[in-house]
């Protein structure tokens, strides 16, 4: 294990929803950041282009993105298409309203305690899921049914933009209210899910959601696929390797802070110690 005890230099990578979100925190870590690294360069992209072309630039500096869960997500997504995951030691500073995959990675909460572990914390090597189309989950992908996923959606994109929905209510006229009618229930999911090649459930049997996170098992993911119930709550599957594939109908996943589909096949696999991620040392 990496630990950074001596004073590095520093390519902070400041996503600009991190500073519309929460400006305070995002000059609070700098100046943290700032004065106890050897040398830092801020950057503040304005686009996913340039984020990239930063990123990739960065030469023999360690990278410190301050933002959320989806300027996390997208850093690594970037290195692993590089093929530079194995040797860069990712550390990041959690700011904005989706921070969940953050916080269950280890990263502190607060601007301060993140820029210490910035400085003081050790490198932990984690897996990660990657799928067949070159897309990675750090922390855990879930399939509910597709108008729950729909909200979440929603939901999500109006946190992270609190001034599209206030342009939205300029620029529409308020509409007479409609009538009020009741959604029809989401239907159940059919699904194949395979663990190493082995059927752990098939489409016959309908499903209310399948989970598969990096396992607390090295190389292995863990995977939960919760059978509808009729009646008794049913109890779930659960089963342990290193590919997981899941087909059928058109279905639709969350991975970490995005929803990707529909698609019907997509397979899985578990990189051992993929990502470098600095984190806080124990004791």
């Amino acid at each position: 294990m990496a630990t950074f005890a001596t004073p590095d230099q520093l390519l902070v990578i400041i996503d600009p929803i991190a500073l519309r979100a929460d400006g305070e925190s995002v000059r609070i870590a700098k100046d943290v950041l700032s004065a106890g690294a050897a040398s830092t360069k801020v950057c503040l992209p304005e686009g996913p282009e340039e984020f990239a072309r930063v990123l990739a630039r960065r030469g023999s500096r360690r990278p410190v993105v301050i933002g959320d869960d989806r300027a996390l997500t997208r850093t690594v997504a970037l290195l692993h298409r590089q093929r530079e995951l194995a040797g860069c030691a990712l550390s990041m500073v959690p700011v904005g309203t989706a921070l969940g995959v953050a916080h269950a990675l280890g990263i502190p909460t607060g601007a301060v305690a993140a820029a210490r572990a910035v400085l003081d914390g050790a490198e932990r090597r984690l897996d990660l899921l990657v799928d067949d189309s070159d897309g990675v989950v750090l922390g855990a992908l879930r399939i509910p049914p597709l108008e729950q996923l729909g909200a979440q959606e929603e939901s999500a994109e109006a946190a992270g933009r609190p001034w599209l929905q206030s342009l939205v209510r300029t620029l529409v006229p308020p509409r007479a209210p409609r009538p009020v009618s009741t959604p029809a229930p989401p239907g159940p999911a059919r699904l194949r899910v395979e663990v190493d090649g082995v059927t752990l459930v098939d489409l016959d049997q309908p499903v209310e959601a399948v989970s598969v996170t990096p396992g607390t098992v090295s190389g292995a993911a863990e995977v939960v696929v919760r059978p509808l119930s009729v009646g008794a709550e049913a109890a779930p599957l659960e089963a342990r390797g290193h590919t997981v594939t899941v087909s059928g109908a058109d279905f639709r996943y969350r991975a970490d802070a995005s929803v990707t589909g529909p698609v019907r096949r997509r397979t899985w696999t578990v990189r051992e110690g993929a990502l470098g991620l600095v984190l806080p040392t124990v004791g």
